[in-house]
Protein backbone atom coordinates (compact mmCIF):
# COMPACT_ATOMS: atom_id res chain seq x y z
CA UNK A 1 0.00 0.00 0.00
CA UNK A 2 3.12 2.40 0.55
CA UNK A 3 3.59 2.63 -3.32
CA UNK A 4 0.12 3.36 -4.04
CA UNK A 5 0.16 5.70 -1.45
CA UNK A 6 3.15 7.37 -2.83
CA UNK A 7 1.43 7.49 -5.99
CA UNK A 8 -1.31 9.22 -4.79
CA UNK A 9 0.72 11.79 -2.75
CA UNK A 10 2.91 12.53 -5.89
CA UNK A 11 0.38 12.58 -8.70
CA UNK A 12 -1.76 15.16 -6.17
CA UNK A 13 1.37 17.25 -5.62
CA UNK A 14 1.88 17.53 -9.56
CA UNK A 15 -1.48 17.88 -10.87
CA UNK A 16 -1.71 20.93 -8.25
CA UNK A 17 1.18 22.53 -8.90
CA UNK A 18 0.48 22.10 -13.06
CA UNK A 19 -2.99 23.68 -11.88
CA UNK A 20 -1.63 26.80 -10.24
CA UNK A 21 0.82 27.36 -12.76
CA UNK A 22 -1.23 27.12 -15.59
CA UNK A 23 -4.35 28.92 -14.45
CA UNK A 24 -1.57 31.94 -12.51
CA UNK A 25 -4.35 31.48 -9.32
CA UNK A 26 -4.24 31.43 -5.98
CA UNK A 27 -4.20 28.41 -4.30
CA UNK A 28 -7.37 29.29 -2.65
CA UNK A 29 -9.54 29.80 -5.53
CA UNK A 30 -8.58 26.86 -7.26
CA UNK A 31 -9.40 25.09 -3.96
CA UNK A 32 -12.85 26.97 -3.60
CA UNK A 33 -13.25 25.78 -7.41
CA UNK A 34 -12.51 22.43 -6.84
CA UNK A 35 -13.75 20.82 -3.62
CA UNK A 36 -17.45 20.76 -2.72
CA UNK A 37 -18.57 21.64 0.77
CA UNK A 38 -18.30 18.57 3.41
CA UNK A 39 -16.31 16.75 0.20
CA UNK A 40 -13.67 14.11 1.31
CA UNK A 41 -11.09 16.72 -0.38
CA UNK A 42 -12.19 19.67 1.89
CA UNK A 43 -11.90 17.51 4.88
CA UNK A 44 -8.42 16.74 4.15
CA UNK A 45 -7.28 19.89 3.52
CA UNK A 46 -9.57 21.38 6.82
CA UNK A 47 -7.28 18.74 8.57
CA UNK A 48 -3.99 19.29 6.82
CA UNK A 49 -4.61 22.79 7.97
CA UNK A 50 -5.77 22.63 11.67
CA UNK A 51 -1.82 20.08 11.78
CA UNK A 52 -0.15 23.07 10.32
CA UNK A 53 0.16 22.15 6.99
CA UNK A 54 0.55 25.74 5.76
CA UNK A 55 2.70 27.06 8.69
CA UNK A 56 5.02 24.35 7.79
CA UNK A 57 5.33 24.51 4.60
CA UNK A 58 5.66 28.72 5.11
CA UNK A 59 8.46 27.99 7.57
CA UNK A 60 10.36 25.11 5.72
CA UNK A 61 10.31 27.03 2.24
CA UNK A 62 11.81 30.68 4.54
CA UNK A 63 14.40 28.41 6.56
CA UNK A 64 15.64 27.22 3.08
CA UNK A 65 15.27 30.32 1.41
CA UNK A 66 17.28 32.02 3.92
CA UNK A 67 19.89 29.45 4.22
CA UNK A 68 20.40 29.93 0.42
CA UNK A 69 20.49 33.73 0.21
CA UNK A 70 23.50 33.38 3.25
CA UNK A 71 25.59 30.72 1.30
CA UNK A 72 25.54 33.01 -2.10
CA UNK A 73 26.25 36.39 -0.01
CA UNK A 74 29.56 34.07 1.59
CA UNK A 75 31.06 34.47 -2.26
Amino acid sequence: HSNEAFTIAAQTARGAATLLLNNDAHPEAEIDRVTTPMGATIAGLNEMEHQGFSSAMIKGITTSTEKVSKLFSKK
